[in-house]
């Protein structure tokens, strides 16, 4: 069901995707193609806020920061799942795996690839700062618009 609680929580997950997205651009490797390396992730912050953060508001202050992290380790999670997914079907098609099974996992070590590159403090503390953000503000739409 549509509300304000969730589209703030979207807005706000699409928003901290955004940023994120650009720290994270300049610590790939050089001449590495972002495409739609962006829009993908900002998709998937309107999705984890309106899925994940949207149905959870209204429960008080602390669940709504629990919520925020909650919903920022979903966008990451999801995140790098697909980037991983994106660039294994990418070396799949240069035939770079002898099988199904190898190209499968190969996701999965893609994205802990990728997921080191977000261990950076800046990174970190964005994440932190913008869930818990994310949060208090999806908790101050739904007790607001209710």
């Amino acid at each position: 069901m549509p509300d304000a609680a969730r589209l703030v929580a979207a807005l706000f997950l699409a928003l901290l995707a955004f940023i994120v997205s650009g720290q994270v651009m300049p610590l790939m490797p050089e001449g590495t193609d972002f495409g739609y390396f962006t829009w993908v992730n900002v998709g998937l912050g309107v999705l984890c806020g309106w899925i994940v953060m949207g149905k959870r508001a209204g429960r008080g202050f602390v669940p709504s920061i629990n919520n925020g992290l909650t919903g920022m380790a979903a966008l990451v999670f999801w995140a790098l799942f697909v980037q991983g997914v994106y660039e294994m079907v990418r070396l799949a098609m240069r035939n770079r795996y002898d099988g199904p099974f190898e190209a499968i996992t190969a996701i999965f070590e893609i994205g802990a690839e990728y997921g080191m590159i977000l261990l950076v403090p800046n990174i970190i503390g964005t994440l932190l700062v913008g869930g818990v953000v994310a949060g208090l503000a999806t908790e101050q739409a739904w007790h607001r618009w209710r």
